[in-house]
């Protein structure tokens, strides 16, 4: 019976490419930003916020297929004309905030500003 002890293991290609892609995706940067969701059935529009702008649409349309939106005007505009009558469209984006704390009070006062110039609705 023979025990290999004190020998390195050597890392194979895939976990070598896995933590790459891990590395990357972390310092990827994220981009910040108010963005509008509009229903033409019915005209209404709804004003948001995101950290990330290239990820909420999935995550906002992934809870309304599920019919479990926070925002319930939303949810209805979707029940009652579907997929295919709503939009989304970036407002703004913001420059690279070293803060979080000066990113989020900016997203707040643009979400304002941005609510009231389409007549929308907060999500």
């Amino acid at each position: 019976m023979s025990l290999r002890t004190n020998v390195p293991a050597r890392p194979s290609p895939v976990t070598i490419d896995r933590k790459a892609a891990i590395a990357a995706y972390k310092e990827r940067k994220t981009i910040a930003g108010i963005y509008v969701v509009r229903c033409a059935a019915s005209g209404e529009a709804w004003v948001g916020q995101a950290p990330n702008l290239e990820t909420i649409q999935n995550r906002i349309w992934f809870s309304l297929r599920q019919g479990s939106h926070t925002c319930r005007t939303l949810q209805a505009a979707w029940n009652a004309h579907g997929e295919a009558s709503l939009t989304f469209d970036e407002c703004e984006r913001l420059e690279d905030e070293e803060s979080a704390y000066v990113r989020n009070a900016l997203l707040k006062e643009r979400l304002l500003h941005w609510r009231g110039e389409l007549k929308a609705e907060a999500i």
